[in-house]
């Protein structure tokens, strides 16, 4: 299982969200590539970066940040946020991204989508399913749709996505642990997906658990800039 550490941009800044609400934000850092780096010494391989202001404005924003921390670093970076049209997702493997997460244009443009799928490789496109009250959740988490996560993601995977990210948008940044029972019930559902953990992960145990439910990757947050879970006790896992 993959450890991911997120850092989330807005303003070109580290933040955090909670619940994905855009007026309960905090900055970490004014510098994500220092962030970054300081994972990177700890032996972390891979990143989670969110363009926040590209998920709200809806087109790549802040694609500057994620070049300076392709190009000095190791990181396999999966990058998301605001990627909706060819421009931005060439933007963003242009500027070093390894793989992109696209939640919002699988909704509301799946040809996009599914064309990325085909012209990409199910290796570099990963779902992305945020959903609040298992309803799929659009444009920074602030528009929810009708469809189903598990139906949405069940789809999605008959039509060669193999990489999903899923985030209970009510755990989201309360550091009050992951959502197991819809985590459980997708490997359930859909046993071939490759399904990665993000949204509530708050202690080391909650990794331990997450790996036995043999999930792909798990992305760690709040619980890292809030000093939950340390950095040097990640060293077990990777």
């Amino acid at each position: 299982m993959q450890i991911i550490p997120a850092i989330d941009i807005i303003d070109g800044k580290c933040v955090r969200l909670t619940q994905g609400d855009y007026q309960q934000k905090k900055i970490y850092n004014e510098h994500p590539l220092e962030v970054a780096r300081e994972f990177e010494a700890h032996g972390i391989r891979r990143l989670h970066l969110v363009d926040l202001d590209g998920a709200k404005q809806r087109h790549i924003v802040n694609h500057k940040v994620l070049e300076a921390i392709a190009s000095q670093t190791r990181l396999d970076v999966d990058f998301g946020g605001g990627i909706k049209s060819d421009e931005d997702i060439a933007i963003a493997f242009d500027c070093g991204a390894k793989q992109i997460t696209g939640g919002s244009v699988a909704v509301k443009d799946p040809d996009t989508f599914i064309h990325w799928l085909e012209q990409y490789g199910d290796d570099k496109i990963i779902l992305g399913a945020d959903a609040h009250n298992r309803k799929v959740a659009v444009n920074g988490w602030q528009e929810a749709s009708s469809l189903d996560v598990l139906d949405f993601v069940r789809d999605y995977q008959q039509k060669g996505v193999e990489y999903v990210i899923c985030t209970d948008i009510a755990k989201d940044g309360l550091l009050q642990g992951p959502s197991y029972e819809l985590y459980q019930e997708m490997l359930d559902a859909i046993p071939s997906i490759r399904l990665i953990a993000s949204g509530g992960i708050t202690t080391i145990e909650d990794i331990v658990n997450l790996r036995e439910m043999n999930l792909s990757g798990v992305i760690i947050g709040k619980a890292l800039y809030e000093g939950k879970i340390k950095l040097k006790e990640l060293a077990e896992f990777l």
